[in-house]
């Protein structure tokens, strides 16, 4: 029915189990998602259709409720995405992760750049110093009363990516406004655990950057030194996004988490070996590995499990620093940078990294519940496992 304005669809479900309730709110809340900030025209201020969900399961409430909870932290995580890059600069994506901390009870800490200068941030300060918008890094901190458990997410928050001075074709660079994609699903992720209030402790770190070739950019050779004084030679600028997520990497740690999982847009080899549609999943552990990929695929994601060998290490060497950023070969670029990543974790941390290159913005037609543009990829698969590790404690 249409009343003022606003469709109304009422769906009597053949659904006898919660699980089934929440799939169809959870399909048709996501497949209702539009973005029209910068349309003009009364048709896009109608507002989103209201659904409501008939069911004799036990549960259906709840459950059609937590389909409402994830649907609007995997659309927060799709608008921030689809967002033009001029109106989201680190500034606005810190301030915007300060108003979901404010309204869902978050506890938050924004470090701007003079903070990061100070404390050691080498990576993030290097990539943001070619742009007249400084980076920054969020912490948001997520705590029950009852849990013992804390886990760590990081979020590559790279809000425009030309390349730097290693600088993308123009090609490349027309959807690089997605490159904070993985920052953006862990602030969804957080916005949705505030919600759910999952028996467990968790912490995300958004490390925010615009990558640009501004006079005072880092330059290819330069030597930067990543928080904890692990020291990288950048051999190419363009690689930059595993420069910010070692920063935060190594801090995470001082939350003494039982895991860590960073969520990054971080190669372009990431598509090239699973597609568009596919997210990577590599780990210090092949248990973690497995249960990563498992909590992608009950939430609705698809991931694969991908492996870290450990001969591209040597590809990594530097002549001047502990390591590049670059490997001097092409060839399994995504594992690479996954290596490069474990050199910024401890031995004796579970550690997690999902590549959601492709997965992140859709370029191609709607498909499915999902739209062009950004997609909100790794949402779900977040909060699934922080529940996962809440259940682990019961």
């Amino acid at each position: 029915s249409r009343g003022t304005g606003q469709t109304r669809i009422a769906l009597a479900l053949p659904a006898d189990t919660p699980e089934l309730v929440q799939s169809a709110a959870l399909g048709a809340l996501l497949g209702d998602y539009s973005f029209t900030r910068y349309r003009t025209g009364e048709d896009t201020r109608t507002p989103a259709a209201e659904l409501r969900i008939v069911s004799t399961a036990a549960g259906a409430h709840e459950a059609a409720e937590r389909a409402n909870t994830l649907a609007g932290a995997v659309s927060l995580s799709r608008d921030l995405v689809n967002t033009s890059p001029a109106d989201l600069v680190p500034e606005d994506l810190a301030n915007v992760a300060a108003e979901v901390a404010r309204e869902n009870g978050l506890g938050i800490e924004i470090l701007d750049e003079s903070q990061l200068t100070e404390g050691g941030y080498g990576g993030l300060v290097g990539v943001g110093q070619g742009s007249g918008n400084p980076p920054r890094l969020v912490r948001l901190e997520y705590s029950h009363p009852e849990a013992s458990r804390t886990i760590a997410f990081v979020g590559k928050g790279i809000t425009f990516d030309s390349g730097g001075l290693s600088l993308k074709p123009a090609a490349s660079m027309d959807w690089m406004k997605s490159d904070m994609g993985g920052a953006a699903a862990v602030l969804g992720a957080m916005r949705a655990i505030a919600q759910l209030r999952p028996t467990v402790n968790a912490v995300a770190y958004l490390a925010v950057a615009e990558n640009m070739p501004g006079g005072n950019a880092q330059r290819p050779s330069d030597v930067l030194t990543i928080y904890g004084g692990k020291t990288v030679e950048v051999l190419n600028t363009d690689a930059e996004g595993r420069l910010v997520m070692a920063d935060a990497l190594v801090r995470a740690h001082e939350d003494s988490p039982e895991l860590i999982v960073d969520v990054a847009t971080l190669t372009g080899a990431q598509l090239v070996a699973l597609g568009t549609r596919v997210f990577g999943v590599m780990a210090n552990d092949d248990s973690v590995r497995e249960d990563i990929v498992a909590a992608a695929t009950a939430a609705g994601e698809q991931a694969w499990p991908m492996p870290l060998p450990e001969e591209l290490r040597q590809g990594l060497d530097s002549s001047v620093a502990d390591i590049a950023n670059v490997a001097g070969e092409r060839w399994g670029g995504m594992l690479s940078a996954g290596i490069f990543l474990k050199e910024f974790v401890a031995e004796d941390t579970r550690w997690a990294h999902l590549d959601i290159a492709g997965p992140a913005f859709n370029q191609g037609g709607p498909f499915g519940y999902t739209p062009k543009g950004g997609t909100g990829a790794a949402t779900r698969t977040l909060v699934r496992i922080a529940e996962n590790h809440a259940a682990r404690a019961d």
